[in-house]
């Protein structure tokens, strides 16, 4: 019998680093065919495509295959609709590959998706390596444990397929009590004292010993993500969660994302302090995307979570791509008309 194709799970809230971790491994994966599934809330795909853009296995016919995305609500929740039919296909390309990367939404629950692997579908066929949980150590230096918890509570409100509503304290702890591996994100952003009593608070909530790295921008080793042969769902007794048993919930219909497509460049310092702007005047929560620059050949990648912005540029336009700036809003009661009108009225 061929071996089980290894599944890693990566977890963590809305902000903590879980893309750009997938996309500096896929940039460094030392020859591994790494095959992606993304689990995220926004119509425009914005994660998927920042992950295609790192052009793995750009030698393979299957390449852009080889990263799903899965828009249709928190994949835990959605296990038997989303996730089987599409982890059955890429097993039918298991041949092709040598690993598989889940990134969850900011608001899964490990434990009902590695439960996954023991149907007899897939639990022949592949095996949780591991689960990595992602956690933004200035947020949890704060208390708050996700860098914009509305942001976190919007992504809820707003998924209908969503059968848990769960305070942020005990996501965060089914989150940890799910982990192989720790990975303490945005370092850069706290002083050493204020790390290490992050570290302690981690501690407290690990059921077992469990192995904590530290990390800027997510830059780590793929040595150290890949190849812990853990069979997570063989042990999933020493996992305990909050949620091994869930009730239905009534959601908050005034979440709502918004997409933005202008045919136009914009300068990216402006565009930030446009969108700073918009966050003040709308209750914004999470902004994503990517933007035309003028006279410039890449294409620049902006995202926001409450205050916090970043941007970089990921990777040239393609000569057959629309040169576009495409941006997702989410957040509570937005006013896309607006949104789409002031940042079609700014100056070029």
């Amino acid at each position: 019998m061929a071996a089980k194709l290894p599944v890693t799970v990566i977890t963590g809230f809305l902000g903590s680093g879980k893309t750009t971790l997938i996309r500096h491994l896929l940039q460094n994966n030392q020859g591994k065919r790494i095959a992606v599934l993304v689990n995220e809330f926004g119509e425009l795909g914005i994660d998927g495509e920042l992950l295609k853009s790192c052009q793995v296995c750009p030698d393979d016919a299957d390449s852009e295959a080889n990263i799903v995305e899965l828009t249709n609500g928190c994949l835990c929740c959605t296990v038997q609709e989303e996730f089987l039919p599409t982890m059955l296909e890429l097993l039918k390309r298991r041949d092709k590959l040598d690993c598989i990367l889940i990134e969850t939404s900011g608001l899964a629950l490990p434990k009902p998706l590695v439960k996954a692997f023991r149907w007899h579908e897939i639990r022949n066929a592949a095996t949780v390596d591991a689960v990595i949980t992602v956690v933004d150590c200035e947020a949890v230096a704060k208390g708050t444990f996700a860098s914009d918890p509305e942001a976190v509570d919007s992504q809820r409100q707003a998924d209908d397929n969503l059968e848990h509503e769960t305070p942020l304290q005990e996501l965060f702890e089914d989150q940890l009590a799910c982990a192989d591996l720790v990975v303490l994100n945005k370092t850069d952003l706290v002083d050493a004292a204020t790390q290490q009593e992050v570290v302690n608070v981690i501690q407290q909530e690990l059921p077992r010993v469990v192995k904590i790295v530290t990390s800027d921008r997510s830059k780590l080793d793929p040595h150290i993500l890949l190849g812990f042969q853990a069979a997570v769902e063989d042990n999933l007794e020493a996992r305990p969660s909050h949620h091994d048993s869930e009730e239905d919930h009534d959601h908050d219909d005034e979440i709502n994302s918004v997409n933005v497509v202008l045919d136009r460049a914009f300068e990216p310092h402006k565009l930030q302090d446009q969108l700073q702007k918009l966050t003040q005047e709308q209750d914004i929560y999470r902004i994503k995307g990517f933007v035309a620059v003028p006279n410039k050949p890449m294409r620049l990648v902006m995202q926001g979570v409450g205050q916090r912005f970043e941007q970089f540029y990921d990777r040239p336009w393609q000569p057959e791509e629309a040169q576009q700036t495409r941006l997702v809003f989410i957040g509570r009661e937005l006013k896309g008309a607006e949104i789409q009108s002031q940042l079609a009225a700014m100056p070029s």
